[in-house]
């Protein structure tokens, strides 16, 4: 835990004199009362109940000190229960996944290495699956259900084309779903109209207003692209990859396959098979997070598993300020309650 304003934390041996100040004023309440000559009575029949007299003010210091607590900011790693972290697996399923210079393939190896990843990724975030080739589709919306998860993986089918933007602008709607994001709203970013597969550009409310923020600063969203190739269609991808940037989300990406191209590929077709480094790179750099080459099924493997694991700390540090002045208030108003209903006054 740290502290955002520290400059309060200072103020809590003040908080010391309190207790000293009001014992001063009790033994000069005490020394009054000797004027009643059935003191030691009195005494004696409440003699039971002293506790009472201090329990109020005892309340009411804790409160005071809960206050300036939270006035200083305490910030901490907690897991809420109404904060949620999530990820989006965005898996290429174009015609080149079917190459096998990976082998058995590059797809075989892509979904073996997606099924360990789950089993690396810590129980309690949710992983949504967003698959892309000519067009995008949310295959599976964020789930923490493991076994949905692989038959979805299980049952992917390979289509023509690469719309690596598409799935990053699906994948951004997809963990914000109240925003409003459609690939429509992208315009001609891509030189021509986006594919839309996945989304429908009809009947959609206008995107609503956000403030970005720091590329890489959501802790609690994550995008792990995988691609085989090059784009051909739809959005430009370092467009989407803005959208992602301005929202916070780090973008991991998989680079599959061969580098300079599949030399066996028919002519015409090897720049097709080709990885576009240098933007998949690119992608990664604008949003925060990593590319990773994987030109073979162990390094897949071994990308997928170290991501998995990096993955525990998207643990959320979330400030408790607005929690600890609650229950300052809350136990401030205990005190009072209890020095009203056995006194007859406030404390």
């Amino acid at each position: 835990m740290h502290f955002l304003r520290t400059q309060y934390l200072w103020l809590l041996p003040i908080l010391v004199l309190l207790p000293l100040l009001y014992a001063w004023l009790l033994r000069r309440r005490n020394r009054r009362a000797l004027a009643y000559s059935n003191l030691a009575t009195a005494r004696a029949a409440q003699s039971g109940r002293q506790w009472r007299r201090h329990l109020p003010p005892a309340l009411l210091l804790v409160a005071l000190a809960g206050l300036l607590v939270a006035a200083a900011g305490p910030v901490a790693r907690v897991s809420l229960p109404w904060a949620r972290t999530s990820i989006i697996l965005a898996m290429d399923v174009s015609l080149s996944m079917a190459v096998n210079d990976i082998q058995p393939t590059r797809m075989i190896a892509s979904q073996d290495a997606a099924r360990q990843f789950l089993r690396e990724l810590p129980r309690d975030i949710e992983v949504g699956l967003v698959t892309f080739a000519g067009s995008s589709h949310v295959a599976r919306q964020p789930t923490l259900d493991r076994d949905q998860l692989q038959q979805t993986i299980d049952g992917f089918r390979m289509q023509m084309g690469t719309a690596v933007g598409d799935a990053i602008v699906l994948s951004l709607a997809t963990l914000f779903p109240d925003q409003a994001i459609d690939l429509g709203d992208m315009g001609l970013a891509g030189g021509k109209p986006p594919s839309g597969g996945g989304l429908e550009n009809k009947g959609k409310t206008p995107p609503r207003e956000f403030k970005p923020v720091a590329p890489g600063s959501n802790n609690s969203a994550a995008i792990i692209l995988l691609s085989d190739g090059r784009r051909t269609t739809g959005v430009d991808t370092l467009a989407a990859a803005k959208l992602a940037a301005d929202r916070g989300v780090r973008i991991h990406v998989v680079g599959l396959g061969t580098v300079d191209g599949v030399s066996s590929a028919p002519e015409g077709m090897a720049i097709y098979l080709q990885l576009d480094e240098p933007t998949l790179r690119e992608v990664a750099r604008m949003t925060g997070g990593q590319y990773h080459h994987a030109g073979t099924a162990d390094k897949l493997r071994s990308v997928y598993s170290n991501l998995g694991s990096r993955m525990e700390v998207v643990t959320r540090e979330t400030e408790l300020s607005a929690l600890l002045a609650l229950g300052a208030f809350v136990v401030a108003l205990a005190a009072a309650a209890l020095s009203v209903l056995w006194f007859g006054r406030a404390a």
